[in-house]
Order: structure tokens, then C-alpha cells, then sequence
């Protein structure tokens, strides 16, 4: 099976779906669908047995959502305004019982729990004048991947290669960094849907020594305010549930949590569940 992730559309007579084929995950995503729901799901079931994928995940709409019970399928988690106001539900079904087991599951709860005691009103955070933000070019791309090499063993997107790096910027993707004596120290991006003006807030990194001064929460705020000006309000973040720090800085930020993703990705060092966040930016 090919490793590298591709997007594939298929049109038929009465339905019509866009298909995100992620063989280093072994997952397939109906990122979007229209017509006939109970074909799109049988297309999807079809794809997931050619494929031999241990989950399917779909972004479903409200008025979809039996159809997809029917067919064994769970929601997982919600992202409000999504589909140009509309919300998206995410659902899966998972074809083998070692990916519907998990260790984490009860700690991951508790940990939300923690998080939402946090105190929301701390001060912006104001790092020593040495960090310096800057908006990513391509010419970053190659100090980009190398900054992700050094954070991430495993990503379940490509960005250890300067040329996907490059290729997601062309495709509209925004990248924030902090530089610290030249060097690329902190970064993150807003993976932007223009079609149905959403964004996924992603690729969060910092290296260990630079994390005490709240670069993520600066970069995170200046990926927002370049959205508003966009005209994109619905912002949303996919977080490590083992990390408690990232799910922190997002609440922090006034995200809500919306649910966990079950071993939905390679991440980190290995195969992890993870939260998912939403803000609607028309509030700030």
C-alpha cells in the first residue's frame, strides 16, 4: 500500500464524495459528501475493505447522522460551523479490535477535567526580545521540517520533507515561527478550507528549552487574527490527549473541547488518541 496520503473525488450518477486516503494512519476520512447518504456510506465501507483500513472516519451533517448509526458507525467529536456555519460531526468505525482498544482512555478524561479548573484570565505572555514572530515563507521550508524532525519521532502528515512544507504553503496553508538567534525555535499553521471557511490550527511545535515563555499561545493568536481577516470564524485544533501542556494552551485561549478521536493517528512515538478544540472567532 502506498504511504503517501492523496484525496480522491468520486462521482456518481446520485452521489458524490471527496475521499482523504491515509495509508501511514490506516484510515480513510470522507472529508465531504453530497446525494445519496445511504450510497456515500456504502462507497465509503467499499473503499475501506479495498484498502484494508483499520478506521473510517466521516464529517457528517446533523440531518445525516441515523443513517450513520445504522450503518455501525460512533461519533467521536464535534466541530461547530464547520460546513459554513453548519456543524460537522465526526464519526468512525473501526475495523479491528486492536484499534477500538485503549490504555489511555480513563487518564485522558481526568486530564480534561484537570483542564477545564485552569484559571483563563492569565497575562498575555511577553517573551524576552531575543524571539522574533514572523510569518513563514517558502524559504522557511527546509528549517521548517527540521524543527518538526527534532519535536516529532512520528507525524501523520509528511513535514519531516521541505517540499511538503513548501507544497502546503502554495495550497494556502499559513505557518507563524518564532526565530531565535536565526534559528526556527517554534511554529505552528492554519491548514485553511476556503471553500467552507474553516481552518485546523495544527503542526504545533516548540523545542523543549523554549517552552517556558508561551510562544505557542502567541503564535496561535497571531494564526487567529490573520483567519478574521480572512473572513474565516470557525478555528479548530486536533491535540495529543497525552499532552497535557498543548490541551492547556488551547483552553487558555478559550477553545472548547469537543471530543476524542480514538487512536486516530501515528504522533509523537506512537499510535494516540486525540481531543479536538473549537472557537468561533466571530466571538473574540
Amino acid at each position: 500500500m502506498n504511504q503517501s496520503a492523496s484525496t480522491m473525488l468520486i462521482e456518481e450518477s446520485n452521489f458524490f464524495l471527496e475521499v482523504y486516503l491515509d495509508p501511514f494512519n490506516k484510515r480513510i476520512r470522507i472529508d465531504d459528501y453530497r446525494g445519496n447518504t445511504q450510497l456515500v456510506l456504502d462507497k465509503a465501507e467499499e473503499l475501506a475493505r479495498e484498502h484494508q483500513v483499520e478506521k473510517l472516519i466521516m464529517k457528517a451533517r446533523l440531518e445525516d447522522l441515523l443513517h450513520l448509526y445504522e450503518k455501525g458507525l460512533q461519533p467521536e467529536a464535534v466541530v461547530d460551523r464547520y460546513f459554513l456555519g453548519s456543524d460537522a460531526h465526526f464519526f468512525s468505525k473501526f475495523y479491528t479490535v486492536e484499534r477500538k482498544k485503549n490504555d489511555h482512555w480513563m487518564t485522558e478524561d481526568g486530564m480534561i477535567q484537570s483542564i477545564y479548573q485552569l484559571d483563563t484570565t492569565i497575562d498575555k505572555p511577553f517573551p524576552p526580545k531575543e524571539y522574533e514572530l514572523k510569518k513563514a515563507d517558502k524559504a522557511c521550508a527546509k528549517e521548517l521540517s527540521a524543527l518538526y524532525r527534532k519535536v516529532f519521532q512520528i507525524y501523520p502528515a509528511p513535514l519531516h520533507d521541505p517540499e511538503y512544507v513548501e507544497k502546503t504553503m502554495k495550497e494556502g496553508t499559513v505557518y507563524y515561527v518564532f526565530f531565535y538567534q536565526g534559528k526556527i525555535v517554534s511554529a505552528a499553521s492554519a491548514e485553511v478550507n476556503s471553500f467552507y471557511k474553516n481552518a485546523e490550527l495544527t503542526d504545533c511545535a516548540t523545542l523543549k528549552d523554549h517552552r517556558k515563555y508561551g510562544l505557542m499561545k502567541i503564535i496561535l493568536r497571531e494564526l487567529e487574527g490573520e483567519l478574521r481577516r480572512q473572513g474565516i470564524f470557525c478555528a479548530y485544533s486536533i491535540a495529543r490527549s497525552l499532552s497535557f501542556g498543548m490541551n492547556a494552551v488551547l483552553y487558555q485561549l478559550g477553545y472548547k473541547y469537543r471530543g476524542r478521536l480514538m487512536n486516530n493517528c501515528y504522533i509523537y512515538d506512537k499510535l494516540e488518541n486525540m481531543n479536538m478544540w473549537v472557537k468561533n472567532l466571530a466571538n473574540c
